[in-house]
């Protein structure tokens, strides 16, 4: 399930479902009209129950596919703050929240269809060889045939291979990226990018097998199968809105990059 492999076009997903309670976030209404793919928040760093279930049925009436964004548990951080947790106990949370979105998807008429690790997990497993197997054994151990969504070269996919889960490779619209190729963090000066126009354009890029220019001007070479556009960003739907007509209008097809 790699980019070589797969067929023209690109995946579109969002981090949605990250409302909880009283507290608004984001326009999921508006970003399920727009991608293909929702990575949907399991109550450990965002959303509750009631939020998981409306967005799974949001998700089946458009034809989205639905991905478990799981994560630490940490919801007054957000999910950004990294949590030196043992590697059972991170099995057993990831597997917890599989079960919870998987339930709610499925009374929506759908069903879990690949899993990303959300915020700091997913930034620890790009390196962290103890929690990306921790991960990967809650998927082994709720469905081994449950596509793997994260960032190329990670420790995360590299295990998640290993162990024969199908991997899908991801890169972000509205991310910098180091020369490296991994994330800029959030806390340095143009870690996040709000130009919709300029996002799109390197969405296409990136689409087209050309890569993106890192931080410093070099050029990162990327391999992807779907593009992330944060659901939580300022102008989220806006930005989301330019890539998609950016990508129809180069015929570059829109669609989920599992089965």
């Amino acid at each position: 399930m790699t980019g070589r492999d797969a067929p023209p076009g690109i995946d579109l997903n969002s981090d949605l479902g990250e409302s909880f309670g009283r507290w608004q976030l984001g326009d999921d209404d508006a970003m399920l009209t727009l991608v293909s793919s929702a990575n949907v928040a399991c109550g450990f760093h965002a959303g509750d129950p009631g939020v998981m279930r409306r967005t799974c049925e949001l998700a089946a009436e458009r034809g989205v596919a639905v991905g478990a964004h799981v994560a630490y548990r940490d919801l007054a951080g957000f999910g950004r703050r990294f949590i030196d947790i043992a590697p059972q106990e991170l099995t057993d949370d990831v597997l917890y929240q599989l079960g919870a979105l998987d339930a709610c998807a499925r009374a929506a008429g759908t069903r879990v269809r690949y899993i990303k690790p959300h915020g700091a997990l997913y930034n620890a497993i790009v390196h962290h060889d103890q929690q990306a197997a921790a991960v990967v054994e809650a998927v082994l151990r709720y469905n081994p045939q449950l596509p793997a969504l994260g960032l190329p070269s990670s420790a995360w996919l590299r295990h998640a291979d290993k162990a024969g889960l199908p991997i899908a490779h991801e890169a972000f619209a509205d991310r910098a990226y180091t020369p490296e190729g991994t994330l800029v963090p959030r806390t340095e000066p143009g870690a996040v990018l709000h130009d919709p126009a300029e996002i799109a354009e390197r969405c296409l890029a990136i689409a087209l097998g050309a890569g993106v220019s890192a931080i410093d001007g070099s050029q990162v070479p990327l391999r992807a199968d779907s593009l992330c556009v944060h659901g939580d960003s300022p102008g989220a739907v806006e930005i989301a809105r330019a890539v998609a007509e950016r990508l129809r209008g180069a015929a570059v097809p829109i669609r989920t990059f599992v089965a």
